[in-house]
């Protein structure tokens, strides 16, 4: 495994990180959780993202619990989770200064932890003050419970207000972004990672695999097959919705002519696509799940590898079609 700095911020992260949304969340049995989790750790991956919504708040507990009962020590990894969207059947929601004070330290109850490394806003919040958000997370970070912040799918322009915020007001700035990024998926590309560039973000991208399809398992005129994501009803609701792109014909024959290309390169799909996205140096780390220990083993595979211009070339010629920029 490698390991890149998180933005300009004090964290160091594995280029494959571990995400516990609906599989952790619920989407398969606690011990099979739990032992993904220590698997991710034997393979490297010191990061694990999750966010106070998820399963209600069930991803923080098991994702602690995972992580307590692991051998390794609490400095040999790092908790990302994040705020803003209700939990279970809580009607709060937001970034404001109580509510950030509030779901802190709840989160910090359920993952069983004195601290959290790094804290993100998961959707930004039109209804309260951009300062009282950001004000409030320093306090957050002063006062020890945080190491450092971040935001989730944040439009540019926010991203560089926030960082003109905490200069001019000496608070502690955003160290990181995580917007969704793939082959298929590149509109990060666009201004998110210049404006992550320019003000010292890092980005953990989430879905680089385009929800399993760019894993190749995913055929053409064909259902899912048994036993993966899109044929659970629990774990398939997005590609079910704002997802039917990726599931289509015209996108899964498109998809599969990549077979080819990594075939040539000595790599599974998997590899191919995680490897891309970590090609951009505006990109810290991938985040990945499983619903199998065994799964990591070809996702950690794909760190350090090196794709050739030829390859890249290639690549954007036959995806051309299906991709959303």
């Amino acid at each position: 495994m490698q390991y890149r700095r998180l933005g300009q911020g004090p964290l160091t992260v594995s280029e494959i990180s571990f995400g516990t949304w609906l599989t952790v969340a619920g989407g398969i049995e606690r011990s099979r959780a739990i032992a993904c989790v220590h698997a991710a750790l034997d393979h490297g991956i010191n990061l694990f993202d999750t966010a106070n919504q998820y399963g209600a708040g069930e991803a923080e507990r098991v994702l602690g619990e995972a992580l307590r009962t692991s051998s390794k020590s609490r400095d040999k990894y790092l908790i990302a989770t994040k705020v803003f969207n209700p939990v279970g059947d809580e009607p709060d929601k937001g970034l404001s200064a109580g509510q950030i004070a509030r779901q802190l330290d709840r989160s910090l109850a359920r993952l069983g932890t004195n601290y959290i490394d790094l804290y993100q806003c998961h959707r930004y919040d039109k209804e309260t003050p951009l300062d009282e958000t950001l004000e409030a997370l320093d306090r957050a970070v002063q006062s020890g419970k945080v190491r450092a912040i971040g935001l989730s799918e944040w439009p540019p322009d926010k991203i560089v207000a926030a960082a003109q915020s905490t200069a001019a007001h000496g608070w502690t700035p955003m160290t990181s972004s995580q917007p969704q990024y793939s082959m298929l998926w590149r509109k990060p590309e666009a201004a998110v990672f210049a404006a992550c560039r320019e003000h010292g973000l890092g980005n953990i991208v989430y879905s680089p695999l385009a929800q399993g399809v760019l894993t190749g398992k995913y055929r053409p005129g064909q259902p899912p097959p048994a036993g993966s994501r899109a044929a659970n009803s629990e774990m398939n609701i997005t590609m079910e919705t704002n997802g039917r792109h990726f599931r289509s014909d015209f996108l899964l024959a498109a998809v599969e002519k990549l077979n080819g290309i990594a075939a040539g390169l000595g790599l599974s799909m998997t590899q191919l696509a995680l490897a891309w996205v970590l090609r951009r140096p505006e990109v810290s780390s991938a985040i990945v799940g499983a619903s199998r220990p065994e799964q990591l083993a070809a996702s950690v595979a794909a760190s350090g590898v090196k794709l050739p211009a030829e390859a890249l070339t290639w690549i954007d010629a036959i995806l051309s079609p299906v991709v959303i920029a």
